[in-house]
């Protein structure tokens, strides 16, 4: 897969794009980005396994709901999110052309990617992309949501059996709404990060 293809693809969406060969290069665009800002994150494997929450709060104020200690301060902290300067947030799927694919339980992550900020950052490992909308649709059913669902240890047969979507009815369900972004949404500023190397679920 060349990520230039892919980018180019994202800027005819009117996206803009920046690509890295590493982490550690897109750890440091970022953080050169914000200074004493509030910058919200919806919940992201990608930006926890990249430390971004540690490197930005050394300069910035920094709302995260993975800071929460029980799912009370989990909304708090979410519905925080929704009002910071900047947004930083990862897809769950994305498409060779440039469609973004989110599936959210709560709807915070879906929630502040959409609207109410002065920019919005995505920020994408290689791993999420998939050649058309029906394949990173199946991506984010039966890989990415069976892998949240155990990390967070939920009792749905996803997260018990570890293989696939079920559909199910569970309380815990984290697949509850399905967000295709076809382009960038009117009136923000929306950037994709795109990194060459396998980040998240």
């Amino acid at each position: 897969m060349d990520l230039q293809n892919v980018a180019k693809a994202l800027e005819k969406n009117r996206y803009a794009v920046k690509v890295f060969d590493t982490k550690e290069e897109a750890i440091q665009y970022l953080d050169g980005l914000f200074d004493n800002l509030i910058v919200g994150f919806g919940d992201s494997e990608t930006m926890e396994q990249m430390h971004l929450y540690e490197t930005l709060s050394a300069h910035n104020t920094v709302i995260d709901p993975k800071q929460s200690v029980d799912n009370d301060d989990f909304l708090r902290i979410a519905r925080d999110c929704l009002t910071t300067e900047v947004f930083l947030t990862s897809v769950n799927g994305m498409t060779e052309d440039g469609v973004l694919i989110n599936l959210d339980g709560t709807g915070n992550r879906v929630a502040g990617s959409l609207f109410g900020h002065r920019k919005v950052y995505y920020i994408v490992g290689r791993n999420k992309i998939a050649p058309d909308i029906e394949q990173a649709i199946w991506r984010v059913r039966n890989i990415a949501a069976p892998k949240n669902a155990k990390r967070l240890q939920l009792r749905t047969p996803c997260a018990i059996k570890g293989d696939k979507c079920y559909n199910c009815a569970s309380p815990d369900r984290i697949c509850n709404g399905l967000l295709i972004q076809m382009k960038k949404m009117n009136d923000i500023d929306m950037e994709v990060v795109l990194i060459n190397e396998d980040l998240g679920f």
